[in-house]
């Protein structure tokens, strides 16, 4: 997958929405907390930008009508790349190269597979409003929840703990608002722990609002991305968690379908956005790719949120999108625009049981 920069500005817009919801202490509002990721990890991933493909891909036929959750086939000649994976949807619109990093992924097509996930004895989740929940959706529905009591049913009567926050970036897990020191007070921990996160859209929503030029938007990718890395390098010392940290993360998603529409969902209005912001392109692919590296050299998993909900958002009707499911397809989104409803969060809790499980 070659990147391609065409198309791309339509979904940066979508980023500004992101960037006005995030950031904010009140989730009950429109656009308020922060939507990153799928529930994930973004605030704003590029759909313009990305690989436009499904997490139920069949690599020998497109096929536009589902799949993964939709019903779709996997791959069953071994672990797929990602190319594979999301053959199906792709089109004009191309993304990053996850492929170059030689990710282990799921015959599923759901996500990565570098850790075998047992005997875990506590659960940690981090990042952040999706994560955290927002209102309306109850918080017995948050994907958090849901995952908190797969967790337990899986491991027993572990301890669970949310250190997550409304509006965080990736720079808040280790400095900022602090939420890895927040759950992790002890110099050494002896317990096995999963650690499940959204995170990164916070960062995208940022730079986009700032309107940040070429070079800018890919240096506050670079520190962004550093500060990802040393939280994950933090999480996996072998001295301070004898017993190791396992590590699961999404990648962004976004609710226009790839689109670019803002006005597809109501909020985006209350939110006052305008224009967009196509100098951010390639600092949004090469921060989606750096995500993938991270993760495949430091042994973490990740969750391909942004490829499940394409063509689930406010734009899911339009036949021309590369995402078009068919006319039934449900929205996983909220008023909100970006965060997810119930049908979203436990598709979202879905993906991650399914990476978890191995």
């Amino acid at each position: 997958m070659k990147l391609s920069t065409t198309g791309i500005t339509s979904f940066l817009c979508a980023i500004a929405l992101a960037a006005c919801a995030g950031g904010g202490s009140d989730p009950a509002g429109a656009g308020s907390g922060t939507g990153s990721g799928a529930g994930g990890s973004g605030d704003g991933a590029d759909a313009s930008a990305m690989p436009m493909g499904t997490s139920h891909a069949d690599a020998s036929a497109p096929d536009h009508s589902g799949g993964g959750t939709d019903g779709g086939s996997t791959i069953d000649a071994g672990p797929p790349t990602a190319a594979a994976c999301f053959k199906n949807l792709t089109g004009a619109k191309q993304g990053p190269d996850y492929d170059q990093f030689h990710p282990t992924i799921l015959p599923s097509c759901l996500g990565t597979h570098h850790q075998n996930i047992t005997g875990v004895q506590r659960v940690v989740f981090l990042g952040d409003s999706i994560t955290t929940g927002t209102p309306p959706t109850s918080p017995t529905q948050f994907y958090r929840t849901l995952v908190s009591e797969a967790m337990v049913k899986k491991f027993g009567a572990i301890p669970v703990d949310d250190c997550s926050a409304w509006g965080a970036r990736f720079d808040d897990l280790l400095i900022g608002k602090g939420e890895i020191a927040k759950c992790f007070p002890n110099a050494v921990d002896t317990r096995h722990t999963l650690v499940v996160m959204t995170n990164g859209g916070n960062d995208i929503a940022a730079w986009a609002k700032d309107q940040l030029d070429a070079p800018t938007a890919l240096a506050a990718a670079d520190d962004a991305i550093l500060k990802m890395e040393d939280a994950m390098h933090w999480l996996k010392d072998p001295v301070r968690f004898p017993n190791g940290v396992d590590v699961v993360l999404s990648n962004v998603y976004e609710y226009t379908d790839t689109s670019g529409k803002l006005d597809s969902c109501a909020a985006a209005s209350i939110s006052g956005l305008k224009g967009s912001w196509p100098q951010g392109a390639g600092a949004v692919v090469h921060f989606e790719e750096q995500i993938m590296r991270v993760a495949v050299q430091t042994n973490i998993d990740v969750v391909f949120l942004f490829e499940d909900f394409c063509g689930h958002g406010y734009e899911r009707t339009d036949t021309s999108l590369q995402c078009y499911r068919g006319a039934s397809t449900p929205l996983w989104f909220d008023a909100t625009c970006y965060h997810p409803n119930p049908d979203g969060h436990a598709e979202v809790a879905r993906l991650f049981k399914a990476v978890i499980d191995g």
